[in-house]
C-alpha cells in the first residue's frame, strides 16, 4: 500500500503528461518556455486572482513574497511553530525574525485569538500557514492586520483546492504562495510553487525578483534570485490540471469517510466552520503514537508524522529564547499527530483496511 500512490495517478493521465512533457522537448524552450505563461494564467482562473507567478518550489515563493513587500533585518514577521521549517527558515533568510504563536487543538492551524499579543512596531507580515488542508479564519486575521497597517500572507503550500466562505485558498490574502512539490494536492514530478496577488505593483515586483531581479535582460532594478520554475514542470501541472477538481472532491469524500469510521476511536482532524478540506495529509492524534505507527507497519500500512518537533525546539531557533511550554497546544500535537494513507486514489477496500487495522491498535 502507498502512503501516496502518485503511480496510480501517472497511470491514469499517462498519456496527457507524457503528451505535454513531449511538447517541451520538441521546442526546447526548458527555461521560461511558453507552457510557463500557459500555466499562470490556467492557475490564475483557477484561484480566482488576477495574478499567478510559477516559482522553483514552496520554500522560494514564500522569500519572494517577504523581499517583495521589504521585510528585512529587524522586522519580524508572525507565524507558527508547528509546520514545516520553510515557514520560517525564509524569514530568517530574509533576515527578519519569525515570531512563534501557538496554535488550535482541532485544526492545527494557527490560533487566531492570540496574534494580537504578538504584534510588535517591529511586526511587517502575519504568515499563517492553512496547514494539513484547511484554512485558518483569514476573515479575522486581515481584520487584525488592517488596524495594525500588516500585510498577510497566506502559506497555503498544504491547502490548495481548500476554500472558505467560498473562495479558495490563495485567494484570500494580499499575497498567497503554495507548492507543487509531488506530494501535494496538485503536484510536479520535481519541486515548484507559485504566488498568487491581485495587486499589480507586487505581482510586478515579485515577478522580477524572481528572475535575478530584473524583467528585461540585463536590467536588474530589485535585488533578486534564480527562482523559476522550469517549462517541464509547467508542462506535468498543465497535464493534471483539468484532473484536479475531481481529486478535490475524491479527497473530501475520503477524508470525511475516514472521520466518520474513526469517530471515537482517536483524534480525528476537525473541519472548522465556513472551510471545506483537501486532505493533504490525514492526520490523527494518539497518545502512543511509536506503538501504534509500529503495528500498522507490521500490517503493510505506512504513515508518517508531520511534526515530530516543533521550531521552537530546533537548534537553529534556540537562539530565539523560546523554551518548552510556550506553546503547549502545539509541542502536543506535535507529540501526538500521526498521519494514515491519502490520496484521492486510495480505494473503499484500501480504507476499509487502514481503519480496521487502527482500531485493533489504538
Amino acid at each position: 500500500m502507498q502512503f501516496i500512490d502518485l503511480q496510480k495517478q501517472y497511470r491514469l493521465h499517462q498519456a496527457e503528461i507524457d503528451g505535454r512533457m513531449r511538447r517541451v522537448l520538441d521546442h526546447g524552450q526548458f527555461i521560461m518556455g511558453p507552457e510557463i505563461t500557459e500555466l499562470e494564467a490556467a492557475l490564475a482562473r483557477y484561484v480566482g486572482v488576477k495574478h499567478a507567478i510559477t516559482v522553483a518550489s514552496g520554500t522560494v515563493s514564500l522569500e519572494i513574497a517577504l523581499r517583495a513587500l521589504g521585510v528585512g533585518p529587524g522586522d519580524e514577521v508572525v507565524t507558527v511553530p508547528f509546520t514545516w521549517i520553510s515557514s520560517a527558515e525564509v524569514i530568517g533568510l530574509v533576515g527578519a525574525t519569525p515570531v512563534f504563536v501557538d496554535i488550535n487543538a482541532g485544526d492545527y492551524n494557527i490560533d487566531v485569538d492570540r496574534i494580537e499579543a504578538a504584534i510588535t512596531p517591529r511586526t511587517k507580515v502575519i504568515m499563517p500557514v492553512s496547514l494539513f488542508g484547511q484554512m485558518p479564519d483569514y476573515e479575522r486575521i486581515n481584520a487584525i492586520a488592517a488596524r495594525h497597517g500588516l500585510v498577510v500572507i497566506e502559506d497555503g503550500a498544504q491547502s490548495f483546492g481548500a476554500t472558505q466562505r467560498g473562495r479558495k485558498s490563495c485567494a484570500v490574502t494580499r499575497i498567497s504562495s503554495t507548492s507543487f512539490f509531488p506530494a501535494k494536492p496538485l503536484g510536479c514530478y520535481g519541486d515548484g510553487g507559485a504566488l498568487f496577488t491581485d495587486d499589480d505593483q507586487l505581482n510586478e515586483r515579485m515577478r522580477a525578483i524572481r528572475t535575478h531581479g530584473g524583467l528585461k535582460r540585463h536590467h536588474h532594478p530589485y535585488l533578486g534570485l534564480n527562482g523559476r520554475l522550469d517549462t517541464l514542470q509547467a508542462a506535468i501541472l498543465l497535464a493534471k490540471l483539468p484532473h484536479f477538481a475531481g481529486e478535490v472532491a475524491a479527497r473530501e469524500r475520503i477524508g470525511a469517510r475516514y472521520t466518520e469510521l474513526l469517530r471515537g476511536v482517536c483524534g480525528a482532524p476537525e473541519v472548522a466552520a465556513h472551510n471545506t478540506h483537501v486532505y493533504a495529509q490525514y492526520t490523527i492524534r494518539t497518545a502512543n503514537r511509536d506503538a501504534f505507527s509500529e503495528k500498522l507497519k507490521a500490517a503493510g500500512i505506512p504513515t508518517a508524522v508531520y511534526y515530530p518537533k516543533c521550531l521552537h525546539e530546533q537548534p537553529v531557533y534556540q537562539p530565539l529564547g523560546y523554551k518548552w511550554g510556550a506553546f503547549p497546544e502545539a509541542e502536543k500535537a506535535s507529540r501526538e499527530v500521526i498521519s494514515l494513507p491519502m490520496h484521492p486514489y486510495l480505494t473503499t477496500a484500501e480504507q476499509d483496511e487502514i481503519v480496521a487495522v487502527t482500531k485493533r491498535s489504538l
